[in-house]
């Protein structure tokens, strides 16, 4: 698939022709049929209607669902020619597990917004643990947070903070200051994969198979779930913390609670020390701000 390819297939559509988009593009009809046949091959389906006596052509239905596409490849192809201009030097590359990115990085973010100097700009992604390393290693993230760690060659995994794990609840329900997990209705739990550790813990007080009432993979949801009726979820302090101030959650300390939660950083190399160096700051000086919260951070940035 080339550039010249994708341009020869919206002109087309724009033309309504073969013979009319030859003439815009300056080449010749042959050669703008062979362009478009190319990149059908390739794509092993035909993108446009070939009837006899037809003056206007039409797309196929897959030349229809391949615009969409088309237009993404052309918006990566320009980015691509962009780069020879663009000065990356600063851009900080970041990804993180999704607790962390929705209750502890917009504070972050922030923080390096007002701060002029190391970081110019951030590009963010929402990458699982496993998927942070291989971007790591192949250089397309300079820093990634990742809740379980692996054994990885070339990337260095390193602890960035600890912290202990907490009950949210329904504010409704009536709940001592201290709850034991055998007191807990695991039918109303809110169930989130946090790491193996909370996962053997959570299969010897409720069972291998419990009867959750929702599994959940995306953060932004629990506040939300939270306000149900006598739902409840186990969650990182730093999560409780930030969601406390919501009237339908109630925040409580759990007896015989889960393994504390650690969190890691990923690096690979020495690439953009000055653009790394300054978001842990901005990290270290967020998570020190949360009470409960143990920075590991402090003696990295010194």
């Amino acid at each position: 698939m080339t550039h010249l390819e994708i341009e020869a297939f919206f002109e087309i559509i724009k033309s309504g022709s073969i013979s009319l988009a030859a003439q815009n593009l300056y080449v010749t009809q042959p050669a703008l049929s062979r362009r478009i046949k190319t990149l059908e091959e390739e794509l092993g389906y035909a993108l446009f209607l070939r009837r006899k006596g037809q003056r206007r052509i039409e797309l196929t239905p897959q030349g229809e669902a391949f615009v969409s596409v088309a237009r993404k490849w052309q918006t990566v192809w320009q980015e691509a020619r962009d780069l020879c201009t663009l000065d990356t030097s600063n851009v900080l590359n970041i990804s993180s597990v999704g607790s962390v990115s929705s209750y502890i990085l917009p504070q972050v973010f922030e923080s390096i917004s007002k701060t002029p100097g190391a970081v110019s700009r951030v590009c963010f992604h929402n990458y699982h643990s496993f998927e942070a390393y291989q971007y790591v290693l192949g250089g397309l993230v300079d820093i990634a947070l990742i809740s379980d760690d692996i054994y990885c060659k070339d990337v260095e995994t390193i602890p960035a903070f600890q912290e202990p794990m907490v009950l949210a609840a329904n504010s409704a329900m009536i709940l001592p200051d201290n709850v034991h997990p055998k007191d807990l209705d695991c039918r109303q739990e809110i169930r989130l994969p946090w790491n193996p550790e909370y996962d053997a813990w959570h299969d010897f007080w409720f069972g291998p198979a419990p009867e959750y009432r929702v599994f959940l993979d995306q953060m932004n949801l629990l506040e939300y779930m939270l306000s149900w009726e006598n739902t409840w979820a186990v969650v990182p302090l730093s999560v409780a913390h930030r969601i406390s101030s919501f009237d339908c959650v109630a925040v409580r300390q759990l007896e015989a609670p889960p393994p504390e939660r650690i969190i890691y950083y990923l690096k690979s190399g020495s690439r953009k020390e000055a653009v790394v160096h300054r978001f842990l700051e901005a990290l270290d000086e967020t998570l020190r701000s949360i009470p409960g919260v143990t920075s590991f951070l402090g003696s990295h940035i010194r």
